[in-house]
């Protein structure tokens, strides 16, 4: 069965566009029954394509993201993806609220499948579309050898 996994940040121009293909890089190398998409909590960016930046880091490893366009999250995206993968604590709470809950326990941060558990920072803000990069190649990293194990 194919496990379907929606990453979320912010406005959907970089932290879960990244993740989303990085994820979708790794399963098309190592193989496995997974599904990436992403989305935002908030309507802001909704339809703008990745953020210049966030493209060009992703090109510098060898991926290409298309034309991939901002959208933001619905009530019906919970009940259609097996796993919802938030950046940070932010991206939990605006879902929790949206969502009135976590009933199926699907909600958490891609960091929470590494050894060192945090929040990613938004790099429209910070600038660092290398430290963002790192962050979330480590934690696709994770939760690939999660989902591959729990699949076995």
């Amino acid at each position: 069965m194919i496990k379907k996994v929606m990453f979320v940040c912010l406005g959907n121009i970089c932290r879960s566009p990244m993740a989303e293909y990085i994820f979708r890089k790794i399963v098309s190398e190592r193989g496995g029954d997974f599904e990436a998409a992403s989305s935002a909590t908030s309507s802001e960016e909704a339809g703008n394509g990745v953020y210049p930046p966030a493209a060009a880091m992703l090109a510098r490893h060898g991926i290409r993201c298309g034309d991939k366009r901002a959208v933001r999250f619905t009530r019906s995206n919970y009940n259609e993806y097996d796993l919802i993968v938030c950046m940070e604590r932010r991206n939990v709470s605006s879902l929790l609220r949206m969502l009135g809950g976590d009933p199926d326990g699907k909600i958490c941060r891609l960091l929470d499948f590494t050894d060192h558990p945090r929040d990613i920072a938004d790099p429209w803000y910070t600038r660092d579309f290398e430290a963002a990069y790192a962050e979330i190649a480590e934690g696709c990293e994770a939760l690939y050898e999660t989902l591959i194990q729990t699949e076995l």
